[in-house]
């Protein structure tokens, strides 16, 4: 798995990918664990990551990752799957995309300077959009890669609504006070060492809500773990500890 993911490049995956998921839902299908975004049961999750390769975090049938199913339940708590607003998908993720454009309720855009899924390719520092425009912004494990995250940020909050939602999911270490980046890190493999990724360009400390805060945003820690019971945890395959950052549009 480390290997697949350090050499090949993430729109080779995905186009890949996109042939797979049939043949592995077939072949991984059980009852022992259930993706909770389309209820699809599994005997077993396959394993994911960089360098650290962590167990059952990869759905085969749908390829969610726990992130993707804990964002999911937050989703579904909090009825936004189920309200009348424009929304923006910043780096749409395979898992989501198809759930996503079915909504009726929504009125739905993704995009992406690369990404063979996107709606429409476009540059995080300059959006073809014009200001105010989406109630809900979804931009998840984006940040990390942005090598100016405040001109991300702040051109996000110009084409959110006043009081609109941004997700804002990052890797987030909590034993940091200060986020960790340095710019003359630039080789991949450098990178993969210091921020835990080749593409990544920073490590998340607490200070990222103080990065909403500053770019306009009112933001918010949803601890949504510590409302779900121990057995969906475990059956969900859920992270075992993480927080969704949500910052509320302030204008």
């Amino acid at each position: 798995m480390k290997l697949i993911l350090n050499f090949f490049s993430r729109q080779f995956l995905i186009r890949i990918s996109l042939i797979l998921r049939p043949v592995l839902r077939i072949l991984y299908k059980g009852t022992k664990y259930v993706d909770p975004i389309d209820g699809s049961s599994y005997r077993t999750f396959l394993p994911y990551g960089y360098n650290r390769v962590r167990k059952n975090a990869l759905c085969p049938g749908t390829l969610s990752l726990e992130r993707h199913r804990l964002l999911w339940l937050y989703l579904k708590k909090t009825k936004l799957l189920e309200k009348n607003i424009s929304v923006l998908h910043v780096a749409p993720e395979i898992i989501f995309i198809k759930k996503f454009k079915k909504i009726t309720y929504w009125n739905y855009v993704s995009i992406d300077l690369k990404s063979p899924l996107a709606d429409i390719k476009a540059n995080l520092y300059n959006l073809p959009f014009k200001e105010n425009c989406f109630d809900l912004i979804l931009c998840n494990h984006v940040l990390e890669h942005i090598e100016d995250d405040y001109k991300a940020l702040r051109e996000l909050h110009r084409v959110i609504k006043n009081k609109g939602t941004l997700i804002a999911q990052v890797p987030l270490d909590k034993n940091l006070k200060k986020t960790f980046e340095n710019k003359e890190v630039i080789n991949p493999r450098d990178r993969n060492k210091y921020f835990g990724q080749y593409d990544h360009v920073r490590v998340y400390g607490l200070d990222f809500y103080m990065r909403l805060t500053n770019s306009g945003f009112s933001p918010k820690k949803i601890d949504l773990l510590k409302k779900i019971s121990r057995e969906k945890k475990i059956k969900y395959c859920l992270p075992k500890d993480e927080e969704i950052p949500v910052g509320i549009a302030i204008k």
